[in-house]
């Protein structure tokens, strides 16, 4: 099993060791951001890394703060940190403009620091983003919004909720920061520019990410190109070896390879 590199991010009480596995290669860089308490080593990013093996392309994936080979309590970070994570990878690890593949969190960051390097550094700008199950907004639209009062309330009085998680056999820390951080993000309800290509996967029976979540966000790509493919007995995963073929086949076609 390839050994990660690490990278310093962050300052003070804020700093932290970023695991990055790094597969030289020709054409734009593809980087992967993975989902929500997921990792770079889960089916998805492997299945990526052997088709960026098999065919001499350029591939990056790592893992948050508190995810996965970085450590670290996932409970203190925050999407602020992700977001800064996933910026400090594409500013040390590529050059020029690369191709982001968001798995459900991941989507949300890969949007968002298109924004972010649209704005302090164009000429790193993403070439073109593919978004499995995209959970924009997800802390305000997916948890907040759709949680009882009796969830609310422990969230506000104890800073923490412990949700059972169909994953993993340990339940997922929602905390007070995670929410209250995320409202600093939110998209929806104003157009999104990414200036780039941008291809959606979704499940229509994802029981996590609606795919009316991605039905919105194409509302709000006005300017953009946009394909989705929907899958009708998809679920959050998508990874059956069918799903994989449309993945790869997403990723090749926004990411061709130099001449």
């Amino acid at each position: 099993m390839a050994q990660p590199q690490f990278l310093s991010v962050g300052e003070g009480a804020r700093s932290r060791r970023i695991a990055v596995l790094t597969q030289p290669g020709k054409g734009p860089a593809v980087v992967w951001l993975g989902g929500f308490r997921s990792d770079m080593r889960a089916t998805k990013a492997e299945a990526l890394a052997g088709w960026a093996q098999a065919k001499g392309r350029h591939f990056i994936r790592f893992d948050y703060a508190g995810h996965g080979e970085s450590g670290g309590d996932f409970a203190e970070w925050t999407l602020s940190d992700w977001l800064d994570d996933v910026l400090a990878v594409l500013v040390a690890r590529v050059d020029g403009p690369a191709v982001l593949v968001g798995s459900s969190m991941g989507g949300w960051l890969a949007l968002l620091a298109t924004r972010r390097l649209r704005e302090i550094a164009p000429e790193r700008a993403p070439a073109g983003l593919v978004l499995i199950a995209p959970a924009v907004d997800f802390s305000e639209e997916l948890m907040w919004a759709q949680m009882p009062e009796a969830i609310r309330r422990t969230i506000l009085d104890d800073g923490v909720w412990l949700r059972p998680s169909d994953y993993s056999p340990e339940p997922t820390p929602i905390t007070r920061a995670l929410i209250e951080d995320g409202r600093n993000h939110l998209m929806f309800g104003q157009p999104i520019e990414t200036g780039c290509p941008v291809h959606i996967l979704q499940g229509m029976r994802d029981p996590d990410v609606p795919y009316g979540q991605a039905l919105k966000l194409v509302e709000h790509l006005p300017h953009d190109p946009v394909v989705l493919t929907l899958v009708k007995d998809g679920d959050h995963r998508l990874s059956t070896p069918e799903d994989i073929g449309r993945l790869v086949a997403a990723v090749e076609g926004s990411a061709p390879a130099a001449v």
